[in-house]
């Protein structure tokens, strides 16, 4: 689904994407009876969490990057709530609104300034005229990744100790399962974000002349 990007920065932030966790949190006194239920939903979160970060890493396009950082953050709330820690998956979910609306609002500011072109390749050294728009994605980057003292680190630092409890106690024996791919997605989360961060603000120029020296930070 595509959109304007303040349009995919309410969408993935907060009120569409994130519904069906809201959901399985409200159902959580139906679902603590079901084990079965419980056991899909932590290997089909961890599954998401793990392909969906590893199908970032291969995107070139600005917004699906995000988008499918999106996809892996709701997989490790679905697999918090698979492991019955329905609170943490909350948290989870009220912190990533806030870093995910950033991070497409501050890639909406890179499309605007260089004539709505989103690919990564004809991007590259913005950082001397988009200063103000880098620092925001830098932010937002950090958080995704878990960067310490930022939102992502408490509630994503958090579900990861919480899987590692499971897998050292044997307490259900899915519990290795989601710490295994929970952390290889954090390694691939991490590439992609920086790689992100690299192509569109650090590497060489690849834009058209003409549309580089025209570009201007958006408006504060």
């Amino acid at each position: 689904m595509e959109g304007p990007t303040p349009v995919s920065a309410l969408i993935h932030a907060a009120t569409m994407v994130t519904a069906g966790v809201f959901l399985i949190i409200r159902f959580s006194p139906v679902l603590e009876f079901s084990t079965f239920t419980l056991f899909l939903l932590t290997v089909f979160g961890s599954l998401t969490a793990f392909f969906a970060s590893l199908t970032g890493t291969f995107q070139n396009d600005l917004k699906k990057i995000i988008a499918y950082s999106t996809c892996s953050q709701l997989g490790y709330m679905v697999f918090a709530c698979g492991l019955s820690h329905y609170n943490v998956s909350l948290f989870h979910l009220a912190n990533h609104a806030f870093f995910k609306a950033l991070l497409f609002l501050a890639a909406g500011s890179v499309i605007h300034a260089i004539a709505d072109e989103q690919d990564l390749r004809r991007m590259g050294s913005f950082l001397s005229t988009l200063p103000l728009t880098y620092v925001a994605i830098l932010i937002g980057s950090l958080a995704l990744t878990g960067f310490p003292f930022l939102t992502g680190f408490y509630s994503k630092d958090l579900i990861l100790e919480i899987t590692q409890v499971y897998r050292l106690k044997n307490v259900v024996y899915f519990g290795s399962l989601a710490c295994v791919l929970g952390n290889l997605a954090v390694f691939l989360t991490a590439f992609y974000s920086f790689r992100l961060l690299f192509f569109c603000f650090l590497n060489s120029p690849n834009t058209n002349r003409q549309i580089f020296k025209g570009m201007a930070e958006s408006p504060f």
